[in-house]
């Protein structure tokens, strides 16, 4: 196996994940948008990254003082694979390319005012 070419393989995994859970998370038939999630924009963003990094220390903590340990839902990997996803969102969020952003609101959500 190619390593150099390992984290392009993750990051296709990454775009596969994101696709399947945006149907749960923005099923067609919802009037959920993916910005409804996000209400203090990037800040929320951060801060869900921050519980994924908060949950993969502690099975990592887990995993170091017991060798037989597995988490019951979601693996160390999963959690790496969220992050990565979470992050994209937070680039494509100050880009304004979040669906259901308001135009007239910045990155934070906070409205923008024509000082005109």
């Amino acid at each position: 196996m190619n390593n150099d070419k390992e984290s392009l393989r993750v990051l296709k995994e990454c775009a596969e994940l994101q696709l399947k859970k945006s149907n749960d998370y923005q099923n067609p038939r919802s009037t959920i948008r993916q910005a409804d999630y996000y209400p203090s924009g990037v800040k929320t963003i951060l801060e869900i990254m921050h519980g994924k990094v908060l949950r993969a220390r502690s099975v990592m903590e887990a995993m170091e003082f017991d060798p037989d340990y597995n988490p019951n839902f979601e693996s160390l990997e999963d959690s790496f694979k969220d992050l990565i996803n979470y992050a994209t969102f937070a680039v494509s969020y100050m880009r304004g390319g979040i669906d259901g952003q308001s135009p007239n609101q910045d990155f934070l959500n906070r409205n923008i005012t024509d000082n005109e």
